[in-house]
């Protein structure tokens, strides 16, 4: 039996990027769970339908657009059909990413170095800057680092600093944009995903993992939602400029 959530997000209007599945679909879940109408979007029509689907058969109110974060147009289309659906924005994940190489630092093409700057970090800006006109007061804005941002190194380095870029670009915008808008992170431990399972199908390299962290566990997407439900709710309506780590306790300081 499912265990009965708080309805903390009723009334709410709530954008997730790259939401159709892994840890983006887990927070759009919650949040609609808790009483949030969620706006679905991802680069592929089918995937959102398919997304939007599983939500409202949930009870749910989903709404889906796709949205490839790097396209100036389809950000702008995002924010203008929630706004005419829903006439308000009040949470906001920014959780599109890109890890389009495993090459060491000092061996990655400027294709690719440009690709993961403009998924991980630039889209995230351009699509704030069309979103804070109609971001309500009280609202919450969560970005989605890593807990690779803390520690970049070996095959995830490049992607690891661009997430390290995230933390002081919470810092910099909780600034900008309070005191109407809180902005927080959390930065996930490894998770089972597509998007990780290159690490976390191997068991030798699950294994390692697994030790790393206090709680010999990997994360889930449960993990990160109950999170980001916090962080979007008013129960953190003290908290801005933060990022929370959600990774069993593997060690997180720059």
């Amino acid at each position: 039996m499912e265990k009965k959530l708080p309805k903390r997000l009723e009334g709410k209007v709530a954008i997730v990027t790259a939401s159709t599945q892994g840890i983006g679909f887990g927070i759009i879940e919650r949040f609609g769970l808790e009483g949030a109408s969620v706006v679905v979007s991802s680069r592929k029509q089918a995937n959102v339908d398919e997304a939007v689907e599983k939500l409202k058969s949930k009870g749910i109110d989903a709404y889906g657009i796709v949205c490839h974060v790097s396209n100036a147009q389809h950000r702008r289309n995002l924010v203008e059909k929630t706004v005419q659906k829903y006439g308000k924005i009040d949470i906001v994940v920014s959780n599109a990413a890109a890890n389009p190489s495993t090459d060491p630092i000092l061996s990655t093409k400027e294709t690719v170095l440009d690709k993961l700057w403009e998924i991980n970090v630039k889209s995230s800006i351009l699509l704030l800057q069309d979103m804070a006109p109609h971001l309500e007061k009280g609202s919450s804005v969560i970005f989605i680092t890593s807990i690779t941002g803390f520690q970049p190194q070996g095959s995830m380095a490049m992607y690891g600093v661009t997430k390290t870029a995230l933390l002081g670009l919470v810092k910099a915008l909780a600034a900008e944009m309070g005191p109407d808008t809180r902005v927080n992170a959390i930065a996930p431990g490894f998770v089972p995903t597509h998007f990780a399972s290159f690490i976390t199908e191997n068991a030798e390299v699950r294994g390692s993992i697994e030790e790393k962290t206090l709680l010999n566990r990997l994360g889930t997407t449960g993990d990160m939602a109950a999170a980001a439900a916090f962080l979007a709710s008013d129960d953190s309506s003290y908290i801005t400029g933060e990022t929370l780590v959600v990774a069993g306790g593997m060690p997180s300081r720059l």
